[in-house]
């Protein structure tokens, strides 16, 4: 199937839609060429879900809390009458995946249900469902026919997202991933850089690469010769235009010598990367199924410094996963401590359906659980902290976003470290790269003011 018989034969009815995104940065890839290919169809975006004749939500199934929000939603859009009369309701991304059809009887009223793989199909569930007037759910396609099948992205400010694989095959014994969005397969590398290229050519500055397992990518040139992720970061970098490249979300048993010897070699990679890690402790690791331990994340971390001096790190954590002890958590405050993270997530053990860890014993009470984590958030707050304070009096290359959210007289800008910086200065200077000396740290926000170079 190709856009363009999308466009040409299915997609020739007028409409409004309202597009609601939850979840990770791949759902935000999704939900952005979603629009694009509903607009392309003829369909108009609105801002409120009462103007619209389908209302599409991208979901995230990953816990348990983020699949609640969506349904919550709906509830609260139904109880306040704000979807339109007769308007359909279409549920995709992970969570329509993870349901399939049995979405279709669920009391939120879901008229489509589409997966991370079927989004490009969408226009034509949404006929179908018109035509039978029938609910309609489709969540299986191989998984990298959407990207021949959409339209060209459409690029709006200074970054852009470009998705290079689909799916994992790691099968952490937590995650939901692998049964939502299948095994990993790589995109071919022309067809990265070309949606690449497109991006900067329309005025994109920076790109960010994304994949479950970013690392893990094994793609393929024209002539068949493999290309791994190390590989595709240097054809990546020598793309004109380019003025930073970053990627998400990587996993530590796949960062290899190579990826950490980029940092040294490659300057337009950022200076920040997110890398996982979830527990200190090698009990808990292996419980996960993450196949690497507490020590050779240490070294890798070493390592990255080495090559990059003054890299930020990020990273994730699951506190209270079952069979967690006060041992087991004090080995991951203790990393915490140890390795100084930059901005973090961490959240509660989610159990989800059908993962191996849901067969679990989950003996950690509830109370215990949220204690952990507010230490553990404390650390991770206090060491991003000092490291946005370190950046005060430094010279700062921003890549320019926009208007300040909270002072429209101000700009926002993204330092090479994943900070924003709030500064004076003309309108022009968005979408551009600029320098600034940063005067102070408040909370996770930095200010400066602009360096004439």
């Amino acid at each position: 199937m190709s856009g363009q018989v999308l466009t040409d034969t299915h997609c020739v009815q007028q409409g409004t839609f309202y597009l609601e995104i939850w979840g990770c940065q791949m759902n935000v890839y999704d939900g952005a060429r979603l629009a694009d290919l509903l607009r392309a169809c003829g369909y108009a975006q609105v801002s409120s879900p009462n103007l619209a004749d389908v209302v599409v939500l991208v979901t995230c199934a990953v816990r348990e809390k983020a699949e609640n929000k969506v349904f919550n939603q709906i509830a609260a859009w139904r109880h306040r009458q704000e979807l339109k009369q007769g308007g359909l309701l279409a549920l995709g991304g992970c969570v329509g995946a993870e349901l399939a059809a049995q979405a279709l009887a669920h009391p939120a009223g879901i008229d489509i249900v589409f997966g991370p793989s079927t989004a490009h199909r969408l226009p034509e569930l949404i006929r179908r469902c018109k035509e039978t007037g029938a609910g309609v759910a489709e969540v299986v396609a191989d998984s990298l026919e959407k990207f021949t099948a959409l339209p060209a992205p459409q690029v709006e400010g200074v970054s852009s997202f470009v998705t290079i694989m689909e799916g994992c095959s790691n099968l952490c014994s937590y995650c939901i991933v692998p049964y939502t969005r299948g095994e990993e397969c790589s995109r071919s590398v022309e067809g990265i850089l070309s949606e690449c290229r497109h991006d900067l050519e329309s005025g994109a500055l920076e790109l960010h690469l994304l994949g479950q397992n970013v690392n893990s990518y094994r793609g393929v040139y024209a002539d068949g010769t493999p290309c791994d992720f190390p590989t595709l970061l240097y054809e990546v970098a020598a793309l004109p235009g380019l003025r930073r490249l970053r990627f998400t979300t990587s996993n530590p048993m796949d960062f290899s010598d190579e990826l950490v010897e980029a940092f040294s070699e490659l300057t337009v990679l950022a200076d920040s990367v997110h890398i996982p890690v979830q527990s200190g402790s090698d009990r808990i690791l292996k419980l996960m199924n993450r196949r690497y331990s507490a020590a050779s994340y240490r070294e890798l971390i070493n390592k990255l410094r080495k090559a990059r001096p003054g890299i930020r790190i990020s990273s994730d954590f699951i506190v209270g996963f079952p069979g967690e002890s006060e041992e087991d958590f004090k080995a991951t405050l203790s990393l915490a401590q140890e390795t100084g993270f930059d901005q973090s997530f961490s959240f509660i053990y989610s159990k989800r359906p059908g993962t191996p860890a849901a067969e679990l014993e989950d003996n950690v009470p509830l109370q215990v659980k949220r204690e952990r984590l507010y230490l553990l958030q404390e650390t991770l707050e206090l060491s991003a902290a000092a490291l946005s304070q370190a950046l005060v009096g430094s010279i700062q290359r921003v890549l320019v976003e926009g208007p300040s959210r909270r002072d429209s007289g101000e700009l926002k800008g993204r330092t090479s470290q994943n900070r924003i910086a709030v500064f004076k200065g003309p309108a022009s200077l968005i979408g551009q790269e600029c320098t600034l000396k940063i005067t102070r740290s408040v909370v996770h926000t930095l200010r400066g003011e602009l360096c004439e170079v």
